[in-house]
Formats: C-alpha cells, structure tokens, sequence
C-alpha cells in the first residue's frame, strides 16, 4: 500500500490524519511505503507528451519511483489539504505527472473509456478551513478520475471542515479515530477482494 502525504506541513491536519490512518494499516498487516511529496524534488507537468511512446514520463525526477510505487501497490490512501477549493500545488504536481498513466491506459493499451475494472481500493482524506457547503465537490471530482487513472475505486473518503492551523484536529479525537479505523477497514476490503 502507498500512502500520499499532500500537505506542505509535516504536521498539519491531514498528515496528522494520514498518519493514524497509516498506523491503521499497519495493525491489520499492511505494507505500507509512505510518500511525502513537499520531500521530493517534482517538476510540473510539462506537457511535452513525451510519454506517447512507453507510457512513462521522460522528465526523469523522483517522480520516477513514484510511478513504480502506484504501479505496484494494491492501496493507495492520499490526504491533501484544501487550497482555493483544489488540492495543494504538492499533489497537484502528482496528479499532473500522473498524465503519462493516463496516456498509457488509453492511447498506448486502448482502454475504453467508461469501462472500469478497478484492481486497487483508495481512501482520501481531506481537511479545509471553512464550513463552506461546496469546500470539497471540486477535489472530489478531481479525485474520482485521478484514482480512476491508476485503476483504483475512490472506496472512502474522509472530509473535515474547519481545521485550519496546525493541531486543529487535536481537538478532535474522533477525527484521528475514524482515520485510523478507516486505515484499517481498507486493508480488510483490499484482503476480501483478493483472496
């Protein structure tokens, strides 16, 4: 299983939630290799299509074990902060690079589009500081054809409002509970369909 670590603070609220996610995983016997994307040094997207001939980005970066960590996971478990009602610029920088897994999927494999077998189970985990109504329907779309590129079901997701500062979740024990109740429940569902 690989877990994404999206936000620009070690120990903001969606690491903090991640991580007891992770530990979840962990208790039920997971495998988990954990990525902490402001740690890795990622270009942008760069739209050169570089990767029409194998399906891998030519922007050599550590990107590169990136890709093979997605590739060969069962799980992918990805927590990223809301800025502007979007993913932080960290995750975004993945999800773009990830452009190189779609072009394999459908222009190098011939994939249909529309016709999923999903192989791999994802939860996502998100924290914004307003109670605003719409605060997560733009990332969640993102997020639907982001796991859908990697061939992974968006299983669960977890969504807090009003967590801003750092430990603001802290004050919600039930929060870090149900993350790692949820961490848990993923390895669970991953076991059942694949046994």
């Amino acid at each position: 299983m690989v877990a994404i670590y999206g936000s620009p603070r070690r120990d903001g609220n969606t690491s903090r939630l991640l991580r007891e996610a992770v530990q979840g995983a962990r208790e039920e016997g997971a495998e988990v290799k954990e990525i902490i994307l402001r740690d890795l040094k990622m270009s942008p997207c760069l739209e050169i299509y570089g990767c029409k001939k194998t399906g891998r980005c030519v922007i050599h970066d550590d990107f590169d074990r990136v890709y093979d960590q997605l590739l060969a996971c069962r799980g992918v478990m990805l927590a990223s902060p809301v800025f502007f009602y979007a993913v932080s610029a960290h995750t975004k920088i993945l999800m773009d690079r990830c452009q190189s897994l779609w072009v394999k999927k459908h222009w190098i494999e011939n994939r249909p589009f529309g016709k999923q077998h999903y192989l791999k189970k994802g939860l996502f985990i998100s924290a914004g500081a307003t109670k605003g109504k719409k605060l997560f329907d733009g990332i969640l779309l993102s997020m639907r054809y982001f796991f859908d590129v990697l061939d992974t079901e968006l299983w669960k997701t977890l969504l807090y409002r009003d967590l801003d500062f750092e430990g603001d979740v802290l004050r919600h024990p039930e929060y870090l509970e149900e993350a790692r109740a949820s961490g848990k429940a993923l390895v669970k569902t991953i076991k059942e369909t694949t046994e």
